[in-house]
């Protein structure tokens, strides 16, 4: 299967990438809802990343604050999976590559800015939920007008930013083959890219370890490892 998917993609045109947590575990990025998930060993730090909890609650803010400031993604470094969508791109293929990540793997790996759709936000910036004010994550305090700061990701309860959203459906609408990896498809609005894409006309590949809530839909399901699976798969490497 994997010679059929590279062979695909030696034939598309407009690829576009959905990726998810499950490629940056390998960068020792814990994902969310897997097996040894951040949420599924401690169900209560999903309270942290609930926009009406992190408002209402100082004591929420504080330990949302410190769990950002402690998470491993600044130290992480990009693994082979980020390194071979950067590949694609510059094979001419990678119209879009639209993340639910909010470390920056992306961008360390030399994806170009313009093609990459943060549509979870960063963990990289904060911005101040009263102003809008936005500077790179330093203090939980805004200077400008003391409103209350968060780091620059969409909680739960916080609407995606439109454009982001807007852009990356029309990517999704104008590929030839829809690439979704290390994502369970189960986040809303964005999984939707997906059937949109399939609608269209693409293909649909997915590249993830678990079980997806798409795989019915996928012209083809590869399960493992994404670090040593993309780089076969795009012709990146073994």
């Amino acid at each position: 299967m994997i010679e059929t998917v590279r062979g695909w993609i030696d034939a598309a045109e407009r690829v576009v990438a959905l990726t998810g947590a499950g490629i940056s575990t390998d960068s020792g990025i814990p994902d969310f809802r897997g097996p040894q998930g951040v949420w599924t060993r401690n169900p209560g730090a999903e309270k942290l990343a609930t926009l009406q909890h992190y408002l209402a609650d100082p004591d929420v803010r504080r330990r949302a604050w410190r769990s950002r400031l402690e998470s491993p993604a600044w130290q992480a470094k990009p693994n082979a999976g980020h390194l071979a969508l950067r590949a694609l791109e510059r094979r001419g293929k990678l119209h879009a590559l639209i993340t639910q990540n909010v470390d920056g793997l992306h961008l360390a790996a030399g994806s170009s800015p313009e093609r990459v759709i943060e549509i979870h936000g960063t963990l990289h910036e904060i911005a101040c939920l009263a102003c809008g004010e936005r500077a790179p994550t330093e203090d939980p305090r805004c200077r400008s007008c003391g409103g209350i700061l968060k780091t620059a990701t969409i909680s739960f309860g916080q609407g995606l930013v439109a454009e982001d959203l807007a852009r990356s459906e029309r990517a999704a609408r104008s590929c030839d083959l829809m690439l979704a990896v290390g994502t369970k498809l189960s986040v809303w609005p964005i999984a939707g890219v997906v059937p949109v894409a399939k609608e269209a006309g693409a293909r649909v590949v997915i590249v993830n370890a678990e079980p997806t809530e798409m795989d019915e839909l996928a012209d083809a399901v590869l399960r493992g490892s994404i670090s040593e699976l993309l780089p076969r798969v795009v012709g990146a490497g073994g």
